[in-house]
């Protein structure tokens, strides 16, 4: 068995499109593969098709259900804001401990590959006191992260480095999440991270076109867990 946690260093980045492709890419190469999103925001239970949870239900080639969805993200709120303030808006809370036990428990169960997606950045508030950062650290699991290509991703990249190596986080790779909208060529994004990254893998997923989710850095993805 071998989990892994899925962070980026912001909302929208990329987590689940990541997350998802590598569920497929094992899956077609006859892995065991499971994947959990335990906290999600922006969560509208009359659009469950298209909410994280059930993007992650079909790669795994399960049924979206209530019960299925509830299974993997059990701590789900509608408002897509920061989970502490999504919860409070609910006049609910995050039990940090539960969490942090609900992850552990699927770690341990698992025979396979487990992925943990976070939510949000990776200092994104889980409640008053605790962020996704003291999520990871709890868990100690290798680190995918998942940062975008626009301008400006170099330093915010960096800076997320730079934190997780503090905690004394192991991060697996870095994965650059190509988007429609980025005006930097993602080769120069990859070079200029790699130079900085202390021998962490820089991998390059490339904007895809519409419907397409399989991609060659996949492989080399799960070639670096």
């Amino acid at each position: 068995m071998s989990a892994y946690f899925v962070t980026s260093t912001g909302t929208d980045i990329g987590k689940t499109f990541v997350t998802a492709g590598l569920i497929r890419y094992l899956k077609q190469a006859g892995q065991p593969v499971a994947a959990l999103k335990p906290v999600v925001s922006g969560y509208d239970s009359s659009v469950v098709e298209t909410s994280d949870p059930a993007v992650l239900l079909r790669a795994l080639d399960r049924p979206v259900s209530a019960e299925a969805i509830a299974a993997i993200a059990p701590f789900r709120f509608r408002a897509p804001l920061s989970p502490d303030i999504a919860a409070a808006r609910e006049g609910r809370a995050i039990d940090f401990d539960d969490l942090v036990s609900f992850s552990r428990n699927a770690v341990a169960a698992e025979t396979g590959i487990l992925f943990i997606e976070g939510v949000g950045g990776i200092m994104v508030p889980i409640d008053a006191q605790r962020t996704v950062l003291d999520w990871m650290a709890a868990l100690r699991l290798p680190v995918i992260l998942v940062v975008g290509g626009y301008l400006g991703t170099i330093s915010h990249t960096l800076t997320a480095l730079d934190v997780l190596t503090k905690r004394g986080l192991r991060i697996a790779c870095i994965v650059v999440s190509e988007k429609d909208n980025d005006t930097v060529p993602l080769d120069d994004t990859v070079a200029s991270i790699g130079r900085f990254a202390a021998g962490t893998e820089v991998v390059g997923l490339p904007r895809l076109p519409g419907g397409l989710t399989q991609h060659p850095a996949f492989a080399r993805i799960a070639a670096l867990l």
